[in-house]
């Protein structure tokens, strides 16, 4: 199977449209890491992703009978702006079905790169059945974004250069993976020439298809798939790339949202380049990998695979970076209601800077504050922080990893129930970012139960971060166990989490 694949990737054609990238040195990852952090920079594409390779590479080995029918694919993300720009460099008719909901930018871009947009329903799954529609009625070539030899093909012309471009020894090449047609593409050309180099995947634990279908040994379909990575944002891992990726990926590492976001402010500090969360995802590997092995002087790759984030995401971003990183802490205190209380405090923290704090006064004897602290890079910081509150008798709790007290906790301070609120249950959702959700949510609520709070914020994601409370007599906990099964939206039970009644109850 590899020789198959290594002579379709010495032969692809992407250089009529793909430009051979260039595979930079990161230096403060390098020196941080003490190993030789490499990074090949696919977001320099002329669709700023690597998924030009594969698409072109797909097209131009069409039929003429096929080119005369047009191409169709569904997809709101790099595959649209590839398939779009390989059709007009070919000028074969190109149609791409995009959810209605796809930011307007993209759809810009698309149509920009010659290609007609149908905008059709309201998630991917809309979008994918329309195209389909387009194949069977109107004999169109549908382009399958990575589970086609031909793709991964293009897309291993990555692999190919890297081994060309770094002279000399490769410990470890960390690719991103969603439907695996990149991870497929790199195994097959590094595993074939040089079988000793490690080819590392990394996925998004929100979308860990791979990681699942290694552990399953065969190809599983997740129940459930986050989408802040939106470009590995894939159920199910392709037939193709997974007859590849089980004998030729050396491991999968997965890596938290947070651990993403402080990936890409890495990129940034290297590069000046804001790449995308799923285009983080090698270096967020890479971060991982050397502190779980303590390895030292190696050369590792990471492929920075597309630079097509949203502009209104980098809000989310840059508030969790720090967090990922394991450079700012967040805590929950108490301290004395009285007059040199926050001098006090803030003289103990010293010169360690607070990124934020939140306060309102509750009580007359104590006062509960939400404070941000920065720590230093060093090992133990955070413990030696919390050491010293507490050798000063303050009662501290440490909620960093509060995903509640993270997105919801830290914009509502200061607003306790009244008495009046009992039976007040809190429950975290996430919306589907769309028209309608929320007015889905409150028809199948019904007049069942009261609304005592809601916030919601939007963090440029493709769903919402959603926090309810809801007044439940008792006698009533079948009927809302019947509503939250029959809602289907993601939702977690936080009536005892501590920041709630700290802050909120």
């Amino acid at each position: 199977m590899l020789n198959e694949y290594l002579k379709k990737i010495l032969s692809a054609r992407v250089y009529d449209v793909a430009v051979e990238t260039p595979l930079h040195i990161a230096p403060f990852l390098t020196q941080r890491l003490n190993n030789q952090i490499w990074v090949k920079r696919e977001d320099q594409q002329p669709v700023y992703s690597f998924k030009i390779r594969g698409a072109y590479n797909k097209v131009v080995q069409l039929t003429e009978e096929e080119k005369a029918c047009g191409v169709v694919a569904a997809s709101a993300g790099n595959h649209a702006q590839g398939l779009a720009l390989a059709a007009k460099e070919l000028g074969i008719k190109a149609v791409i079905v995009m959810p209605r909901t796809t930011p307007d930018i993209k759809v810009k871009s698309v149509r920009a790169r010659g290609a007609r947009v149908v905008l059709h329903g309201d998630a991917f799954d809309d979008a994918f059945a329309y195209s389909q529609k387009l194949v069977e009625e109107k004999g169109m070539t549908y382009i399958h974004p990575y589970d086609d030899p031909e793709v991964i093909a293009g897309q291993g012309t990555i692999g190919m250069e890297i081994l060309r471009q770094l002279r000399g020894p490769v410990d470890a090449v960390f690719v991103p993976v969603g439907g695996g047609g990149l991870a497929a593409g790199v195994a097959a050309y590094v595993k074939a020439l040089r079988p000793e180099v490690k080819v590392i995947g990394v996925e998004s634990t929100e979308s860990a298809s791979l990681a699942a279908a290694l552990d399953a040994r065969k190809r599983v379909i997740l129940p459930q798939v986050g989408i802040f990575a939106d470009g590995v944002a894939v159920a199910q891992i392709g037939k193709n790339t997974w007859e590849i990726c089980k004998d030729h990926i050396d491991e999968v590492i997965t890596c938290t949202p947070d651990e993403i976001c402080a990936a890409i402010k890495d990129v940034f500090d290297d590069t000046r380049a804001v790449c995308e969360p799923a285009g983080a995802l090698s270096v967020a590997g890479i971060k991982k990998y050397v502190e779980r092995e303590g390895c030292e002087n190696q050369n590792l790759v990471a492929i920075l695979s597309g630079a097509n984030v949203n502009f209104d995401r980098l809000r989310y971003i840059s508030e969790v970076a720090e967090i990922g990183e394991g450079r700012e802490v967040i805590l929950a205190v108490t301290i004395p209601e009285q007059a040199g209380s926050f001098q006090k405090f803030c003289s103990l923290i010293g010169k360690r800077p607070i990124t934020e704090f939140n306060y309102r006064y509750g009580d007359d004897d104590r006062a509960q504050i939400y404070v941000g602290i920065k720590v230093g890079p060093e090992v133990g910081a955070r413990e030696q922080l919390l050491e010293e509150l507490r050798s000063e008798n303050y009662p501290v709790l440490d909620i960093t990893d509060d995903e509640m007290a993270k997105y919801h906790i830290r914009h509502m301070v200061g607003g306790h129930a009244p008495a009046s609120v009992t039976d007040e249950r809190i429950y975290r959702f996430e919306f589907p970012e769309r028209p309608g959700a929320l007015l889905n949510f409150l028809r199948k609520l019904g007049k069942s139960f009261n609304i005592s709070l809601f916030h919601y914020r939007n963090h440029g994601a493709a769903y919402g971060r959603v926090l309810v409370g809801l007044q439940v007599p008792e006698g009533k906990n079948e009927k809302l166990d019947t509503f939250l099964q029959e809602l289907g939206y993601p939702w977690w039970d936080e009536t005892d989490n501590t920041t709630y009644q700290l802050f909120l109850r």
